[in-house]
């Protein structure tokens, strides 16, 4: 428990022991929590100066009840025992930098490089508190918003189908009355017969698959590069890409940003290929991406500077993952200051 982030009753059915009994006389006497320096602000802040190293990352995380907090990170840490540096309650830029500015001065200035995602406020932090950090953005989110903008694309044409359907059923079934009402035979438009209880039947593709389930069974296919696809993924992608022109160059300007950061560019050249994808963005003319890509050239020198260090935000990412598990492994904070007393004593 000093060193890994699981709960007391995980040692309940190896040592037969009573969990919340372990728990209590854990939090009580063996880990020091009742003496710990911290105690008094831990709920505000607890901050680790000897954690503090050349590269950090800065991101926010939910410890309980929707309250969220910032980390920042050591990223020679990956995560492990010595990452958390501080953990500050709330996201407002002149609350949390005024809680890291009681680390020296410094130590301040020593810092090389901070990661962080697009928050406007870690920004602030970041460059509030470490102004001869050079700022990298993560790469992993503006990869992401193409991808939510690419399924928002998939998702609108499968609402549409469904629409479409839901009115040919109902086209359909208005025909059937129709034909009752006459006393004509009932055939359908091919002049086949059809029962008076006949269902509607949505036309299906070469693939035997109907519009609706292809835009459903789409949505991995469309989260990876082509080479990982399987045969019958493949043969749809192919269906999918001649019906939905737009979604086939959502995904080609989606798995090309992709590409551009997989290259072992120069800074220079990072930015040559940015520029062409750019220009693709304004050929496709599509709000969603049309806003990634501007929200990008204003932050571009930023998010370029991936190419020095090829430096990402998964280092805290994998932090914040941790959290979520402890988190999830207790069913709920209950206790919010021994919480973070653990996360402390294991990340600290």
């Amino acid at each position: 428990m000093e060193t890994l982030p699981i709960t007391a009753r995980s040692f309940e059915k190896d040592y037969h022991i009573n969990g919340d009994n372990f728990e209590r006389s854990y939090k009580e006497t063996i880990s020091g929590f009742k003496i710990w320096k911290d105690a008094d602000h831990a709920e505000n802040w607890v901050i680790i100066p000897k954690n503090m190293g050349t590269h950090l990352s800065i991101d926010e995380t939910c410890l309980s009840t929707g309250e969220v907090y910032t980390i920042l990170s050591n990223k020679e840490a990956h995560g492990r025992k010595g990452c958390l540096v501080a953990i500050v309650k709330g996201t407002k830029a002149k609350e949390v930098t005024s809680i890291l500015k009681k680390i020296p001065e410094v130590v301040h200035l020593q810092i090389e490089e901070v990661t962080l995602d697009f928050s406007d406020s870690m920004h602030q932090i970041v460059s509030a508190c470490f102004p001869k950090a050079m700022i990298t953005l993560d790469r992993f989110h503006h990869q992401q918003f193409c991808l939510e903008a690419l399924q928002e694309i998939r998702i609108g044409h499968r609402r549409e189908v469904m629409t479409e359907v839901a009115n040919a059923r109902d086209d359909f079934r208005a025909m059937i009355k129709d034909l009752i009402k006459s006393g004509k035979p009932l055939v359908d438009a091919e002049g086949k017969p059809i029962r008076s209880n006949a269902t509607y039947h949505p036309e299906r593709l070469k693939n035997n698959e109907t519009k609706a389930e292809l835009l459903m069974r789409s949505k991995y296919l469309l989260m990876v590069s082509p080479e990982k696809w399987t045969p019958s993924q493949r043969e749809r992608a192919e269906i999918l890409f001649e019906l939905y022109p737009d979604i086939e160059m959502a995904y080609s300007l989606t798995y090309s940003l992709r590409m551009i950061f997989a290259q072992k560019y120069d800074k220079e050249a990072g930015r040559k290929s940015i520029k062409k994808w750019y220009a693709k963005v304004g050929e496709f003319d599509n709000k969603a991406f049309n806003d990634i890509a501007a929200a990008m050239y204003d932050r571009e020198d930023e998010i370029l500077n991936y190419f020095v260090n090829r430096s990402t935000n998964a280092s805290t990412e994998s932090l914040n993952a941790k959290i979520k598990d402890f988190r999830a492994q207790l069913r709920g904070v209950i206790d919010k200051k021994f919480f973070i007393f653990r996360l402390v004593k294991i990340f600290g």
